[in-house]
């Protein structure tokens, strides 16, 4: 039997104080990392606040204006959150507006709350 010290001196089972630890979901942390990477962003956090707080679906046009950056930035940071299932989009005439998803309103309340504001 293995043997450690402890702080005070003492000594103890060093199988006393460790138990398995539970699984973790491989595929479920993988979804979880594409998600917070995916708003671990200046530019594509601001987008997603920005989707969410608008009333109806938001152009491309106008969040390129919003936000100061390239349209090419802009498009690539839209479809980086799309791949994560932040927003949604739909396709109107040679247009794309974005809205948030579910889970973008879930996530940004709970931000939010963290906070201890609500907008």
């Amino acid at each position: 039997m293995v043997q450690d010290t402890v702080a005070d001196g003492a000594t103890g089972d060093a199988d006393a104080c460790c138990t398995p630890l539970g699984d973790v979901d491989a595929d479920a942390m993988a979804i979880d990392l594409q998600v917070l990477s995916a708003m671990g962003n200046d530019t594509r956090y601001e987008l997603l606040r920005r989707i969410a707080n608008a009333d109806d679906g938001v152009c491309v046009c106008d969040l390129e204006a919003a936000v100061g950056v390239s349209q090419s930035a802009v498009s690539q940071a839209l479809s980086r959150l799309y791949a994560a299932g932040l927003v949604t989009r739909r396709k109107e005439g040679s247009w794309r507006y974005y809205e948030p998803t579910e889970t973008t309103v879930a996530l940004l309340e709970t931000l939010d709350d963290l906070r201890g504001t609500h907008e």
